[in-house]
């Protein structure tokens, strides 16, 4: 073969990208190395490009323009170094050497990211951890030096490091934050408590004393028929008929506004008391209703809240932490059904063909929430007794994007990540009460060990004892008139 037609490209070196490395940082921003030589080339001629470039890990090999294959520095000083290796593969053609020297090469794609590359390069046998990574992109094939690859990865991990720290430190923050606002709503609702105690403790008296002074007034009316001028002028501008009326009424009034305003008070107590250590028994039904009064001012006429409670025994479990799941979750149940009221009255002022079409846009927005003991088998272990909390609403349902989002916030890695409400109700519903969590939404099924499956197979265990008969329908079986999405709460019964 000619020398000429031997002669090969002159080695190449990228920058690669000139600003900082990051957690999504890809091998494109690495310094590449591109030098492409024929297979058929003698391996003096590959030797001596290794002499006049001392940084360079390899060659890739091509037979006639086509990518072959890629020998590296090292094999060939390997080879060389054995008997008669200088005679061998120097004046051999180097598809003599590719053929000795022929191994597992790493071949990755442009715009794999760093952490993936380096993990994969670590899981190679150990003599061929020093290799170099051959890179592609489009139809161009570069060489990176494993140095530079481990470099850049430790540089990655270490930025990882730094934002998992500045991440903890600021939820840190943010935790003290919520812990001063919690006691601050605390004390709060104590001092709110205070005044509406005295209020309710007076009105029984005051009710009393108004019913006897009444009393006492027409006693005298009935023994006293001919009043003076003066008193029954007085009688006639007090309209003592109309007191009597509605003085009953407005004491009733007071008093239904100071337990509203009691129950008001003492759900805000509840709900900032997140910081039990030990778990207590309490009422679910109680503990719901108390956040359905701290969202009432979220709850338009637009909205109805249809509760089925069964006979539930007092629950062992962390009542602020449970609480804030609820919370978490009718909060997102409460969003979405706002917004389709206002898209319902957009749509009654601006009708349209595809009115008809959307089943969503002729029912009322529903939030129905069910409650009831079942038992279910897990796996291989006997029943046991659970208490199933389900909330429901009809809105549109979640989307393929928003149901990723959800089973990826479930995952431990990305929970780090990113904190979000439900990623952190699936936490102190598994992992703080050890029950499950499960979210159901265009009969796709998240958070339970069938994710993919809308069979339902992971709830064909569950058995719902006959107490509970007078529910309507089974949770685990969406309601005809319900077509968006589906929380499943289980807590274990001690």
């Amino acid at each position: 073969m000619s020398r000429q037609s031997c002669q090969s490209l002159i080695p190449t070196l990228s920058e690669g990208n000139s600003q900082a490395l990051h957690l999504e940082s890809t091998l494109q921003d690495l310094p590449l190395h591109r030098f492409e030589i024929e297979i058929g080339c003698p391996g003096w001629q590959l030797a001596q490009v290794f002499e006049q470039h001392p940084f360079l890990p390899g060659a890739i090999l091509v037979n006639q323009g086509n990518y072959a294959g890629m020998v590296s520095r090292q094999r060939l000083l390997e080879y060389l170094i054995r008997p008669h290796g200088l005679d061998i593969f120097l004046t051999e053609p180097l598809q003599v050497l590719h053929s000795y020297a022929r191994c597992d090469l790493l071949l990755l794609s442009g715009t794999t990211p760093i952490l993936v590359a380096a993990q994969q390069a670590l899981r190679r046998s150990p003599e061929l951890l020093a290799e170099p990574i051959i890179v592609q992109d489009d139809q161009t094939y570069y060489l990176l030096d494993i140095h530079e690859l481990n470099i850049a990865h430790w540089q990655i991990r270490g930025i990882e490091t730094q934002v998992r720290y500045e991440r903890i430190q600021a939820q840190m923050i943010q935790n003290n934050k919520m812990a001063s606002l919690g006691r601050l709503v605390d004390g709060v609702a104590h001092e709110i408590l205070d005044p509406v105690s005295f209020i309710w403790g007076n009105l029984s008296h005051i009710a009393s004393y108004s019913n006897d002074l009444l009393t006492l007034l027409d006693a005298y009316e009935q023994h006293l028929p001919g009043l003076p001028t003066d008193i029954d002028r007085l009688k006639t501008d007090l309209d003592i008929d109309y007191l009597r009326q509605d003085l009953p009424k407005a004491i009733a009034s007071v008093k239904t506004g100071a337990e509203r305003l009691s129950k008001l008070a003492s759900s805000l107590q509840n709900f900032c008391h997140i910081d039990e250590v030990y778990p207590k028994p309490v009422d679910l039904h109680e503990a719901i209703d108390g956040i359905l009064l701290l969202l009432k001012s979220r709850l338009t006429s637009e909205i109805q809240v249809i509760r089925q409670y069964g006979q539930l025994p007092p629950v062992l479990c962390f009542p602020g932490h449970l609480q804030q799941v609820f919370m978490n979750i009718l909060s997102r149940c409460l969003d979405t059904l706002l917004n389709q009221a206002v898209s319902q009255e957009l749509d009654q002022e601006f009708p349209s063909r595809h009115t008809s079409q959307n089943p969503a846009a002729s029912t009322k927005p529903t939030i129905e929430i069910t409650t009831q003991v079942c038992s279910l088998a897990m796996g291989d272990r006997p029943p046991a007794r659970w208490v199933l909390i389900c909330i429901a609403d009809n809105g549109p349902g979640l989307s393929s994007e928003a149901q990723q989002e959800i089973l990826e916030s479930f995952s431990i890695k990305k929970r780090a990540e990113k904190e979000t409400s439900l990623a952190v109700s699936y936490q102190i519903v598994t992992a703080k009460h050890g029950g499950k969590l499960w979210v159901r939404s265009r009969g796709a099924t998240l958070g339970g060990p069938c994710t993919h499956n809308s069979s339902n197979s992971h709830l064909d265990n569950l058995q719902f004892p006959p107490d509970n008969s007078h529910i309507n329908h089974s949770p685990t079986e969406a309601p005809t008139h319900f077509i968006g999405t589906e929380f499943e709460i289980l807590l274990p019964l001690a």
